[in-house]
């Protein structure tokens, strides 16, 4: 295989337990005229999809609705009011060290992930003044569990006494093609209450954990909580500290990997939607866009939920009735807000650059952009001020996006209350509701990569798989094994996946949870 056509396969991290997808084997590039296939999507799983299609020669039309790459973590200018050319954002995203195709996807532009910054704590802080640290918790499970439950100051011997081990055992043998079976049906707070997590352990750790899928605890899938506590804590010894890009998304991670996308003949048409789907008298698809009609071999769907419910049903021919009922069904999570603002003053010096919240009102975590990417540092530096975000998840849906910005406001005073006598320079809000909803229940209608049509597949952080990844990850993931699935069918050599390990990690807790954990 050439230097050019060789495509780096994403890699472990420290854990040795991590586990390798091998490739499925074929010819490393296309023969002869190449497929040509539409990837409708430019978030990451669709850049995912994209690049392994292209660096195997087939030609590729990548189509993105909105003006930028990277779906929620695109990017774009602004200026404020003080006539600052910056850059706004769907907000903070951390890339934890389990993430390791999105890596490799970023790889491509960045072999050694020089873009990406680590930060030296993921600290948590509730309102009645607990405050929790995993910067000194081990890394590799169970001690990472003991370590955590030994430096929080959420747990005490009395609460460890009061939890129930048949209860929590399960979690020490997650395995995500069995996962769903067992907690789908319960909330992940009906699943932490069966634990007997004290309750404030629940709205320290892991309720701010649960609203990371933008949910509130009581709607979110037990299932997902609980390959969240396998991936993020108990199955992976990669820990829970993360890393973040050093510049705003596009200058750091989509403008490089743009350019390595059109190096390999991509056809990339940001502002451009695709409003349906038709089947080709020739075989393949017909793709609709307001510009143009165009034929493609094969497809891959990499849409939000909304937009993939809209596509499907602009597309009557596209696969079954039943397939198109299922995409129906799909639901959204609550909407949140992200709020950024320019303020003329600094925060005081040991304010972290990221910080969890629970329990002041709708505020859900801090992030001090200036502390550490590159951008909004020199603005801070100029202006001898600070650019903050503060988020709100799983916002009411009628709430007035203004008024819960004046409530988020009003909790950076008491986080921090050096804040109170800033000038707010200028602020951007953003106010979305496009994140997929895992409610309970609702695993069995989430589609697969896998679609009725062979030419059609889907990828997406919405997308169910068997392989223990979420959020962004799961994004990518799925992105490159929607495009395996093509690829397989080419005949084409496929992509290599790394994920965590797909089983508990110890062989006694997976024994004692077989044998004693509740059923």
């Amino acid at each position: 295989m050439s230097a050019h056509h060789r495509a780096p396969a994403a890699r472990r991290g420290r854990d040795r337990k991590a586990v390798v997808v091998p490739a499925h084997p074929g010819r490393p590039t296309a023969a002869g005229p190449p497929p040509r296939c539409a990837v409708v999507g430019g978030g990451i799983a669709g850049l995912a999809a994209a690049t392994a299609l292209a660096e195997r020669g087939v030609r590729v039309t990548l189509y993105e609705r909105d003006t930028a790459l990277g779906g929620r973590l695109a990017g774009w200018p602004t200026e404020l009011a003080d006539g600052s050319a910056v850059t706004m954002s769907r907000g903070f995203h951390a890339f934890f060290r389990q993430y390791y195709n999105l890596r490799g996807l970023l790889r491509r532009a960045d072999p050694g992930l020089e873009r990406l910054r680590p930060l030296p704590d993921y600290p948590l802080r509730h309102s009645s003044g607990l405050h929790d640290s995993f910067a000194r918790v081990p890394r590799t499970p169970p001690w990472s569990a003991v370590g955590f439950s030994l430096l929080s100051p959420s747990f005490g011997l009395r609460d460890l006494a009061r939890m129930n081990p048949r209860a929590a055992l399960p979690l020490f043998d997650v395995r995500a093609s069995e996962i769903h079976r067992r907690y789908d049906g319960v909330s992940a707070l009906e699943l932490l209450d069966r634990i007997g997590f004290p309750t404030a352990a629940q709205h320290l750790a892991f309720e701010v954990f649960s609203r990371s899928f933008f949910a509130d605890p009581a709607e979110l899938s037990a299932a997902e909580l609980a390959l969240m506590f396998h991936i993020y804590f108990l199955g992976s010894s990669e820990g829970l500290l993360f890393d973040v890009p050093d510049e705003p998304y596009p200058q750091a991670l989509w403008d490089p990997l743009t350019r390595h996308l059109q190096r390999r003949g991509v056809d990339i048409r940001t502002g451009t939607a695709v409003t349906g789907l038709g089947p080709s008298s020739h075989g393949g698809h017909v793709i609709h866009t307001p510009q143009t009609t165009e034929q493609v071999d094969a497809v891959v769907l990499a849409l939000d939920t909304a937009g993939l419910r809209t596509l499907v049903a602009a597309s009557p021919d596209l696969c079954d009735a039943a397939w198109r009922a299922r995409i129906g069904r799909l639901r959204t999570a609550p909407p949140f807000l992200v709020s950024r603002i320019w303020l003329d003053r600094p925060v005081a010096a040991h304010r972290p650059g990221f910080l969890g919240t629970s329990g002041y009102g709708p505020l859900d975590n801090i992030s001090v952009l200036s502390a550490w990417e590159g951008e909004a540092a020199r603005w801070a530096a100029k202006t001898g001020g600070a650019v903050l975000e503060l988020h709100a998840y799983a916002a009411d849906p009628a709430a007035v996006p203004e008024s819960l910005d004046r409530a988020l406001v009003e909790q950076l005073h008491r986080v921090y209350p050096e804040t109170r006598s800033a000038r707010v320079v200028d602020r951007r809000l953003q106010w979305r509701q496009d994140c997929p909803l895992f409610a309970v229940g609702g695993h069995t209608d989430r589609p697969t990569v896998d679609t009725p049509e062979p030419t059609v597949t889907l990828a997406g952080d919405l997308v169910r798989t068997d392989l223990p990844v979420a959020l962004m990850e799961r994004a990518a993931t799925t992105g490159f094994l929607a495009a395996n699935a093509h690829l397989r069918r080419w005949g084409l050599h496929g992509q290599t996946l790394w994920t965590v390990p797909d089983r508990g990690r110890s062989a006694p807790l997976r024994l004692l949870a077989r044998r004693y954990g509740d059923r």
